[in-house]
């Protein structure tokens, strides 16, 4: 059974445009389709080892390599005259501290008989101090310049933290809506970035040739961008499809969870939930005003859909005879195990997505005013194991909700569970 990566676009969407036998898919198209497919092999052992180190017991666990922003670019936010003072001095004084952990770290590396596997990565070596915690995060924006290979990333600098806009337009979109993202789960959960230490929030686009995907690279520990071809596109300009992906990364420091079966559903879930929340608070929309759709500007006008996704009425949202019907079940009853997807992480996330769309309407007025507290508690309890099930998950919900909300919230929320076939014995 292979492992996988998450990418924005599920693997079985390509897949209906690669085995198509539509006239209006060409051989030409059929191979753009493909190499999209193809990428995912390549960071499919990356996916696999991140996640089987983090969910090792806290005593086992090997440390993992977290990005930092390289010193290149902290000097060349220092002096650049049209960033801000502060993000400028900022820059400079994290600069220095980079570099005095530059010679602890080469110091270590001389006079350490340990092996690599005990010593500190120089990422750990250069966290913040409680005392002194980071005063804010950096936003960069690289072009991958349509370069697929990875080695290669980030690329060549567009836009940094306090500069004008760039005159790249995907570059701005990508570099706004992650803001707009790190803002949601400041001002909501009062959550620092991605780590809650503020962590530094890198981007490339224009990854690939005609690549139609978005993905969160564990290894890089940044966003990555396509430029799409004839059916899907607008990557840059999706917040929820930001939202997804920069969820992934958080999931890592919250509860992560095996990216197979059903805790990998759970895993995809959990990022829809995010991507969705960040794009109903920017439009101001409630729960009972949203159209719950993920991907909603990714498909090209002439495709006969509305998203890559419903969370409303999964298995809805496209149905093009050139690559198929969304094949999303909105419930248990659809439910099978099958090894294609890692065990369906992207196919059956629909059944846990649509429980907290009835919990969310349900509740009534702004999705993440209880039903994205009980959600975002739940990943932050510590009671979610890595290979949580649909029923262990809810059950930590219902949990949740009573502590949070009271008796009734959890009715509310079991109530939700059931209705999509996640249902415990006795209710």
């Amino acid at each position: 059974m292979e492992p996988h990566i998450c990418q924005i676009v599920p693997p079985y969407l390509l897949q209906g445009i690669v085995s198509s036998a539509s006239d209006d898919v060409t051989e030409a198209r059929k191979k753009v389709a493909e190499r999209s497919l193809a990428q995912h092999k390549t960071y499919i052992a990356k996916r696999t080892e991140r996640f089987n180190a983090l969910i090792q017991p806290r005593g086992q666990r090997q440390p993992i390599h977290r990005s930092i922003v390289p010193d290149f670019l902290l000097k060349h936010i220092s002096e650049d005259e049209s960033a801000d003072e502060d993000v400028r001095a900022r820059a400079k004084r994290d600069l220095e501290h980079l570099e005095g952990v530059h010679a602890s770290y080469q110091a270590q590396q001389v006079g350490s008989s340990t092996s690599a596997a005990e010593q500190h990565t120089l990422a750990s070596l250069a966290a913040p101090k409680p005392s002194k915690p980071s005063q804010g995060f950096y936003r960069a924006v690289y072009d991958a310049k349509n370069d697929d290979n990875e080695d290669n990333l980030p690329g060549q600098i567009l836009r940094t933290e306090g500069q004008k806009p760039a005159t790249d337009g995907p570059a701005n979109e990508a570099f706004d809506n992650a803001g707009h993202v790190l803002d949601f789960y400041q001002s909501v959960f009062n959550w620092k970035s991605i780590d809650n230490k503020n962590m530094h929030v890198l981007s490339s686009v224009h990854f690939g040739t005609d690549y139609e995907n978005a993905f969160w690279d564990p290894e890089k520990m940044q966003m990555v961008y396509g430029d799409g071809h004839d059916f899907l596109y607008h990557f840059t300009k999706c917040l929820d499809v930001i939202g997804h992906e920069l969820t992934h990364a958080v999931t890592e420091h919250t509860s992560p969870l095996d990216y197979q079966g059903q805790p990998g559903a759970l895993n995809e879930h959990i990022s829809d939930v995010f991507g969705i929340m960040v794009k109903q608070k920017v439009e101001n929309e409630t729960a009972a005003a949203s159209d719950w759709l993920i991907g909603e500007g990714c498909l090209l006008p002439d495709v006969k859909g509305v998203a890559l996704r419903s969370m409303k009425d999964p298995g809805t949202a496209y149905d093009d005879p050139r690559f198929g019907k969304d094949p999303q079940p909105a419930d248990m009853s659809g439910y099978k195990v099958i090894t294609e997807d890692n065990g369906g992480v992207h196919l059956y996330s629909g059944i846990p997505n649509r429980a907290f769309y009835l919990a969310s309407v349900a509740f009534g007025g702004y999705s993440w005013e209880k039903a994205g507290q009980i959600w975002w508690k739940t990943m932050n309890s510590g009671r979610v194991p890595p290979r949580c099930t649909f029923l262990q998950f809810a059950d930590v919900t219902v949990e949740t909700a009573e502590e949070l909300f009271g008796d009734d919230a959890a009715k509310t929320v079991r109530d939700a569970w059931n209705q999509v076939g996640v249902v415990r014995k006795g209710h």
